[in-house]
């Protein structure tokens, strides 16, 4: 039997009256899994991980997405348009050929994955590459959008929010409760503020038992936490490319998420996020992209600190599958000397 299409699936949520929404590509019911082997290492006994890889492109992106670019088409839109980091426009540029609708990406040069930006080229999306910063892109983008040359499709699309809050009704359907955390990147911080969103939407329709709301946890990197410093980063810099933004749009939305929750947010270090994406590869088998290992890396961190503790349910949100940045993680293949093909030599090489 073929799974209900995930806006269907909360049409009570989402939907305005009568709404239809011909465009899926099979989005959401993303795994939710229990980390018990990484959970025991940071000593939570209920870590879960959410993550979002599973979906048509490869992220988050498409829960927003799908919604944004539905009703752009039912708008009459001639176009999208979007600025991006990689995500953003692998996600763009699907559902806009769904749509049957042209796609263009404005995209900070030298700053995107080759396995994001492979996507939208391959989705047929027209790129255009700008010197500077993506803030540099999407300030263009949002003049385009006033302009009405196209539908603008990044999180600045209330849309976009509105369709990411779902992940948030999966994580409390999936677990019959809220969990006590969620954890996750921030970079131009729509999900954050998309999820605390989708949280307040559930308790307050009184879907969630007792109507608990966990602490949102955002984790920046050191080289691109402007709601960290309180500043904006003109030339922000991290390996984890899916955050690397000076200048977030929802902003206001991540601080506002992070004060009503009681969560917080923090910043990590290069380091932290990378050896922490090859530790869940390593221990739960997930292959998640850099910027998706923040927010387990935050959760590390506050757990050694005590400020997380044992019983505490946390769920971190595994924004991106590692296909999507995969030149990040040093590979062995280039250092390997090749030996005999007889079953003596290769069991020496394996050490066996």
């Amino acid at each position: 039997m073929t799974a209900q299409p995930l806006l269907e699936r909360y049409r009570d949520l989402l939907a305005e009256p009568d709404e239809r929404f011909p465009i899926t590509l099979g989005e959401g019911g993303t795994p939710l899994l229990h980390a018990r082997r990484l959970g025991d290492e940071l000593g939570l006994d209920r870590l879960f991980l959410k993550f979002e890889g599973t979906n048509p492109t490869g992220s988050f992106k498409d829960r927003g997405m799908v919604l944004a670019v539905n009703r752009a088409a039912a708008s009459g839109a001639r176009a999208v348009v979007c600025a991006s980091t990689g995500n953003t426009s692998a996600s763009a540029a699907a559902y806009a050929a769904a749509a049957g609708l042209p796609c263009h990406v404005v995209l900070p040069a030298g700053k995107v994955a080759r396995g994001k930006l492979s996507q939208a080229v391959a989705a047929g999306a027209r790129l255009v590459m700008v010197d500077g910063s993506f803030d540099d892109a999407l300030g263009a983008v949002r003049r385009l959008g006033e302009e009405g040359v196209a539908a603008v499709v990044n999180s600045i699309n209330p849309d976009r929010l509105a369709g990411q809050q779902t992940a948030a009704f999966e994580i409390v359907d999936a677990l019959g409760e809220s969990p006590e955390a969620v954890a996750l990147p921030v970079g131009n911080a729509g999900n954050i503020t998309a999820l605390w969103a989708g949280f307040v939407r559930y308790a307050e329709a009184g879907v969630t038992p007792g109507g608990r709301r966990p602490r949102m946890l955002g984790f920046q990197a050191e080289g691109a936490a402007p709601i960290v410093n309180d500043a904006p980063v003109e030339r922000p810099e991290t390996a984890a490319t899916a955050i690397r933004i000076g200048n977030p749009a929802s902003w206001s939305g991540a601080v506002a998420a992070r004060d009503e929750s009681g969560g917080s947010i923090e910043a990590l270090t290069d380091a932290e996020i990378l050896e922490m994406q090859l530790r869940i590869l390593r221990s739960e088998g997930l292959f998640c992209e850099p910027a998706s290992a923040a927010g387990v890396a935050g959760v590390e961190r506050l757990a050694r600190e005590e400020r997380l503790h044992r019983s505490e349910g946390v769920v971190c949100i595994l924004t991106g599958h590692g296909l999507k940045d995969p030149d990040v993680v040093a590979g062995e293949e280039g250092t390997l000397t090749p030996v005999d093909s007889d079953l003596a030599s290769i069991r020496r090489a394996m050490g066996l």
